[in-house]
Order: C-alpha cells, then sequence, then structure tokens
C-alpha cells in the first residue's frame, strides 16, 4: 500500500462525534439496515455535518501520523447498511427478519429481486477524502459475502448465485472509486469466519469477482466483530476460516489479532501477500505504549518478513471515544517507528 516500511494503516472507521450521532443507540448493535434515526442533525444540514466530521477524522489520522487513512466512514451508520441498501432489488423500506443463535430477531435487507448497482454510493465520499487529504487514501466496501449472509433472501434461493451479483455490484463501485481517487480498495469480509463451510464454497470466488480488474491494491479485512460489540471471551483464538484467502487476488489480508491473541504461526498460511496485522486492542480504553504496540509488530515479524508487515488496529474505531482513538493511533504509529528504527536505523 506504501513503499515505506510498516506504513501504518487503519481498518476504516473512526469516532463519529457525539453532536453527529446519538452514540446510545449506535451502542445498540451493527445495523443491518438503515437506522436514520441514529443522526442528532436533520436531514437538511446533515450532509454538511458529515462532512465537516469527515474533516475532523481525516485531520486526526494526518496529526496521529498514520501513512494510509480513509475518510473515517463517517457517513455510514455500520460498515455494510449503507451500501448494501442502495442495491437494486433490495426493498429498503420492509426490511426482513432473521434470528440470531441468541434468539433475537434482527432487521436484515430483504432481497426481492435481481441485485445490481443503478447508482453510485460512496463515490462522492471519496472525491471528498481526496480534496481533503495529500495522504494515500483508502476507502472500504463490504464484501459480497457477508452481504449475502446478511440478508434475507426471497428472490433468488440460491445464495451462491446472490453473491455473486453482489460481487458484480461492487465491483462496479471499486472502479468507480479508484477513478475518484482511491489508493487503495478494502473489502469487509467478517462473515467468513461466522460461516466457515459456507464460505469455502463460494467466499472466495465472489471476492475475486468483485476485485476484479482493480489496479489499485486491494485488502480483504475480517475479524471477529467489534470489541464493544462482541466481548474478548466470546472471541476464538483462531480462525475457522483464514487460509483459504491466500487463494483470493486481494494484495493484502486484514485480521484482528491484538484482543484475541490468536497463534501468529498461522500467517505462514497467507504467504507472500501482506497482512494488516492487529496491534491494536479495541476492547481496552487504556491507550497503548509504542513499546507494546512495538511487542506485538515484533510478534508477527516472527512469522513474516518485514515487508509483508502492515500496522493497523484490530477492527474499526467507530464504538470507541474520540481521545482514546487518536491516542491509540499515536501510540501505533511511534511504536512502527520504534521497530522501523531497530531495522533500518531511520524512524521514517
Amino acid at each position: 500500500m506504501a513503499d515505506k516500511l510498516f506504513a501504518t494503516t487503519v481498518v476504516g472507521s473512526y469516532p463519529q462525534p457525539d453532536w453527529l450521532v446519538d452514540r446510545a443507540l449506535l451502542a445498540k448493535g451493527v445495523p443491518r439496515v438503515r437506522m436514520s434515526e441514529m443522526w442528532r442533525i436533520p436531514e437538511p444540514w446533515l450532509e454538511q455535518a458529515q462532512d465537516d466530521a469527515t474533516i475532523l477524522a481525516i485531520r486526526d489520522m494526518e496529526r496521529a501520523g498514520v501513512d494510509v487513512i480513509t475518510d473515517g466512514e463517517v457517513r455510514r451508520e455500520s460498515y455494510s447498511n449503507r451500501f448494501v441498501t442502495e442495491l437494486e432489488g433490495i426493498d429498503a423500506a420492509r426490511p426482513g427478519h432473521v434470528v440470531s443463535r441468541a434468539g433475537l430477531s434482527t432487521p436484515v435487507p430483504r432481497v426481492v429481486g435481481k441485485i445490481r448497482r443503478r447508482a453510485a454510493v460512496e463515490v462522492r465520499d471519496m472525491q471528498f477524502l481526496r480534496r481533503n487529504t495529500s495522504h494515500i487514501a483508502k476507502i472500504t466496501l463490504p464484501g459480497p459475502f457477508t452481504m449475502s449472509q446478511q440478508a434475507l433472501d426471497e428472490h433468488y434461493n440460491d445464495t451462491e448465485a446472490m453473491a455473486m451479483d453482489m460481487a458484480a455490484a461492487v465491483n462496479e463501485e471499486a472502479h468507480d472509486l479508484v477513478r475518484a481517487g482511491a489508493d487503495v480498495i478494502q473489502l469487509d469480509e467478517p462473515w467468513v469466519r461466522n460461516n466457515p463451510d459456507i464460505a469455502r464454497r463460494y467466499a472466495v470466488k465472489a471476492i475475486n469477482r468483485a476485485l476484479q480488474g482493480i489496479s489499485v491494491p486491494t485488502v480483504v479485512h475480517l475479524c471477529f466483530g467489534y470489541a464493544a460489540v462482541v466481548k474478548g471471551s466470546s472471541k476464538p483464538a483462531e480462525y475457522a476460516f483464514l487460509a483459504e484467502l491466500g487463494d483470493t487476488i486481494a494484495d493484502t489480508i486484514s485480521i484482528e489479532c491484538a484482543q484475541p491473541k490468536i497463534d501468529l504461526g498461522v500467517l505462514a498460511d497467507l504467504a507472500p501477500k501482506k497482512i494488516m496485522l492487529g496491534v491494536l486492542d479495541l476492547s481496552d480504553l487504556t491507550i497503548e505504549t509504542p513499546e507494546t504496540v512495538a511487542l506485538r509488530m515484533r510478534a508477527g515479524l516472527a512469522h513474516m518478513t518485514p515487508d509483508r508487515l502492515v500496522p493497523a488496529p484490530d477492527c474499526g474505531m467507530k464504538y470507541l471515544p474520540r481521545g482514546v482513538a487518536f491516542g491509540k493511533l499515536k501510540a501505533m504509529c511511534d511504536g512502527a517507528a520504534i521497530v522501523r528504527r531497530e531495522l533500518t536505523g531511520k524512524s521514517y
């Protein structure tokens, strides 16, 4: 993603200001359908407020020293719902409901027709980011497999066919995002580890279709869920679906490993891909020291060459207090500088 050794990045989201969103509503879970009541600003002024908050996120990442930044996903209620609910074939007005493993009924996108992308969703976001930073700029999209697993299918009766149409829609959007100035495209695919047996059937195929022909560096992110939603005791110590991502055309695989303490020996299965290594534990509001970050990076380097390691938070940071998020990013960048100096004699 950048020529600099240990170029730092973020997974995607950054905390939205309290004046923009109702954080009590946000804390209730990760919405799959639109949740307009989350926004504190009335519609006539919402876009302007989101623009202002996006600039705050961009400047925080720049001040912290992050090399590859995003727009903080400030305009999104969740990582996936904004894109999927804009697709043709989704009845956004009348969502479906699925019952989770915990017995809770969750509103989800209801698929009532063939999935197509009818218009750009994130292109203005990318254009705004490009106008407001000279840094390497990354933008994220929900992955097709994850979207297919979060939807109620009332049309296809074939989740693979549905996922492939979602992949085609993502691919169209990704190409437009590159034209809008994106230096890196990332797909968020946390559900490959939720349903690994289904994922083995067609997740790689769908991811490759979504990234087909993309000329800039690409990333696939997977995690065990936001730390604010999925507590540490619920997180396994290994990924049920990880080595399989070595068969994707993505350049980089992003994994959460600061909080769940996974066995980093699994990284050998992903060579020669780059690894966005989670070095910030987002379940702990204590800000890491740079040396703690350096220790986590050294643990990763025991299993990969330095040119493959990209330091990052475990996951999106939107559920953290803004001051904590900034402090953690600064510690990450300072920790990367320590390890960079150890290996090259230079901190930059």
